[in-house]
């Protein structure tokens, strides 16, 4: 059984109800990070869930039956959210200085890691983390649903695979900017 089945059988034994009881989790997250004033709030939820499934064993070894899982994930998201909210750019007085040639340099330095990147990516990978970040704003929702459907997943399965090969193409880039650096 892999981490996701088990975090599910730990939400219930009924498999539908756990996949309704994780849909309520991940939503409850994403008001939770709203609310704090995150700007990437589904990102954020998506992090707390993937932390959470790769402990379930773990936590479900010494977590009491009575006791409701989600406690568990807001403790987790408590924790992501002190992370992000020490990370965050501080908020902006006044307007931007404008970017120095520099900076346009590093940006095209980005860029180019990220095309290599994409490139060292297993094709299924490349497209997919592709056309899950591929139109508007409104027209993403449907997009992605699509994509779910194509390949044979949930909705969440995707966003979680997708966080997955964010995080994997995010690492290789900014190994890729840090080499070219030195």
């Amino acid at each position: 059984m892999d981490n996701f089945d088990e975090l599910l059988s730990w939400l219930h034994s009924d498999r539908e109800q756990a996949g309704r009881k994780y849909e309520d989790i991940r939503r409850r997250l994403i008001r939770v990070f709203i609310h704090r004033g995150c700007t990437t709030a589904e990102d954020l939820a998506d992090e707390t869930i993937t932390r959470v499934t790769q402990k379930v064993h773990e936590v479900k070894a010494i977590y009491n039956p009575g006791d409701d899982p989600a406690l568990y994930f807001y403790g987790v998201a408590r924790n992501v959210y002190r992370e992000y909210f020490k990370r965050r750019p501080e908020p902006l007085l006044s307007p931007p200085p404008a970017p120095s040639p520099e900076a346009t340099d590093d940006s095209s330095l980005q860029y180019d890691c990220l095309e290599k990147c994409l490139k060292l990516m297993t094709p299924p990978n490349r497209e997919l983390i592709m056309e899950y970040y591929q139109g508007a704003e409104g027209a993403k929702i449907e997009s992605r649903k699509k994509l779910a459907s194509r390949l044979g997943l949930a909705l969440n399965a995707l966003r979680i695979r997708a966080h997955r090969i964010r995080a994997e193409l995010k690492k290789c880039v900014l190994e890729c900017v840090k080499e070219a650096a030195t």
